[in-house]
């Protein structure tokens, strides 16, 4: 076969290539989606639990493309048990021959694999609650003056040891205005709710918000009227720190902004109630908090899945404990190869669908327009769940049937394109020497034809891609052991709070489609006919 003139481009199809290749951001967008689908294609090299390299007694092994045995490793000796690397590696047998080599991935971890929860015990963290307490109480007060029935008041007498039967003057300054709404109220009369704002006879600083209920008027005037104190200033909210331990054993805040509204005095007590929670106590105490008591409680986060990123897991751990990052790459790798081939397919079944009756027309065309049309109607997705559930989940049946709905739109474009360009002078003229039909369609009509397929292209891949996602989300795509965009997806709406579950997954499925819609849009304006027209 000759090479040269299989890939020798017309010169249309060259200049075309030139104005594709002067889209910058089609050209950096090709380039970068070239390289993640290179990057995808050698993911056994970036993410496998499996050594990329492996010397054992002098001899080279390369673990993560051989399925290796103890035997293979050890010699005949050794029983042809699969080999657990990670035990391997750590044994005398290994590591005794100081010549013995070994070449882990940079994420020591396969998408299947699931993460010891031994090794992450470096990450956990402790977190503190200090709750102030909120001065909140009430009294009943009699015609005198002296108080009657208080609750929950102590903070607001520092200096009274009982303070039923105090005068509530000698305390506070009441002030004229609150004086009126009492004599209303031992009156009888109707009164509103009402709020003061009183301050502290002897203590300076000490406000409280004093408020009045709402009153109804009285045959007979009541004997005591109730006042409600509450602390003037609003309380503080409650505050929650995190901690973690560092390598040489201290405590270090993990948000510094919440560490730095906690008083130098109450550090000391905060940090050794953590320490203690490391220990595996969940220990509590009272502590004075800014002139009130507050209570510190502390808990010690135990590993869970999922659970957030961390040194070693930089994607974070999904809900089955298995690493965000190498399950995104390989699932990157899936949705690529899955939308190169259902768009393949369907370019070529549209594509021979389209130009049979584009070409031939007639009845011809009728009744594949007719079928065409019945076929279109079909439920796609309540066939999926048919033919998952009657033969299985997996990749291949998922393409086939894909591949029967999804070359419907391309075959409206080309039976156009077959209509349009059947009756040129030059495919008459071919006619008149007497060639066959199939060679009219494919030597002439065809390299004609091709602008719509070429520019559809990228597009089908992204509909292919997203829609792979989708029924993964569903649960009816892959098999569930399969690293998937949509399953991942799909974990992210049972842990809402997994925010790593949500936007890495997200992330990488927004890259793909941008960077292919630009590519789309590119070879779209490359191949407009119209910037190529003059105005005269």
């Amino acid at each position: 076969m000759n090479l040269s003139r299989l890939f020798r481009f017309s010169p249309l199809t060259r200049k075309r290539l030139r104005n594709f290749l002067r889209i910058r951001r089609a050209r950096a967008a090709l380039i970068l989606l070239g390289a993640l689908f290179a990057v995808s294609l050698a993911a056994e090299l970036l993410c496998n639990s499996r050594p990329l390299f492996l010397r054992v007694n002098g001899r080279a092994f390369f673990p993560f493309v051989q399925q290796l045995t103890q035997r293979d490793l050890l010699g005949e000796g050794a029983e042809a048990t699969p080999v657990n690397y990670p035990a391997f590696i750590a044994s005398p047998v290994f590591s005794s021959n100081r010549a013995n080599r070994v070449v882990w991935a940079p994420v020591p971890y396969s998408p299947g694999d699931v993460v010891n929860a031994a090794t992450l015990r470096h990450a956990r963290t402790v977190k503190v609650s200090v709750v102030p307490d909120v001065h909140a109480g009430r009294i009943n007060l009699l015609r005198d003056g002296t108080i009657a029935r208080p609750q929950s008041v102590a903070p607001f007498f520092p200096d009274v040891a009982r303070v039923a039967g105090t005068r509530l003057d000698t305390q506070w300054r009441l002030t004229e205005t609150l004086r009126r709404a009492l004599a209303r109220r031992f009156e009888g009369l109707a009164a509103p709710q009402e709020h003061f704002e009183l301050a502290h006879a002897a203590v300076t600083g000490l406000t409280a918000r004093v408020t009045l209920p709402e009153r109804d008027a009285r045959p007979v005037p009541p004997s005591s009227v109730r006042l409600m104190f509450r602390q003037a200033q609003p309380p503080d909210t409650p505050l929650q720190l995190r901690f973690r331990r560092l390598p040489d054993g201290s405590l270090a805040a993990a948000d510094r902004r919440a560490w730095r509204r906690v008083p130098d005095a109450h550090r000391p007590d905060i940090l050794r109630l953590a320490g203690e929670a490391f220990n595996g106590t969940a220990p509590s105490a009272t502590i004075n908090w800014k002139g009130r008591k507050a209570a510190v409680a502390s808990a010690l986060n135990e590993i869970a899945w999922p659970y957030p990123p961390v040194r070693g897991h930089w994607m974070g751990i999904d809900a089955a404990g298995r690493d965000v990052l190498a399950r995104v790459l390989y699932g990157m790798r899936i949705a690529m190869i899955f939308g190169l081939l259902l768009a393949f397919w369907a370019m070529l079944f549209g594509l021979t669908l389209g130009a049979i009756q584009g070409y031939f027309g007639g009845w011809l065309d009728i009744a594949g327009q007719r079928l065409t049309e019945i076929w279109s109607a079909l439920p796609f997705l309540y066939v999926m769940i048919f033919i998952g559930a009657a033969l299985g989940r997996s990749f291949l049946i998922l393409l086939v049937c894909y591949s029967l709905f999804n070359w419907i739109g391309i075959s409206y474009y080309m039976r156009a394109e077959f209509l349009r360009l059947r009756s040129r002078t030059f495919v008459e003229a071919a006619r008149c020497q007497g060639l066959s039909a199939r060679r009219i369609i494919f030597a002439h009509i065809l390299p004609n034809a091709l602008t719509p397929l070429i520019t559809l292209f990228p597009f089908s891949l992204i509909g292919a891609i997203g829609s792979l996602a989708a029924l993964d989300f569903l649960g009816f795509g892959l098999p569930p052991l399969t690293p998937s965009w949509g399953e991942l997806l799909q974990q992210a709406q049972q842990f809402r709070w997994a925010w790593w579950l949500i936007l890495f997954p997200s992330l990488a499925l927004f890259t793909v489609m941008l960077l292919t819609v630009l590519v789309g849009e590119g070879l779209r304006d490359a191949f407009d006919p119209r910037q190529h027209t003059k105005m005269e």
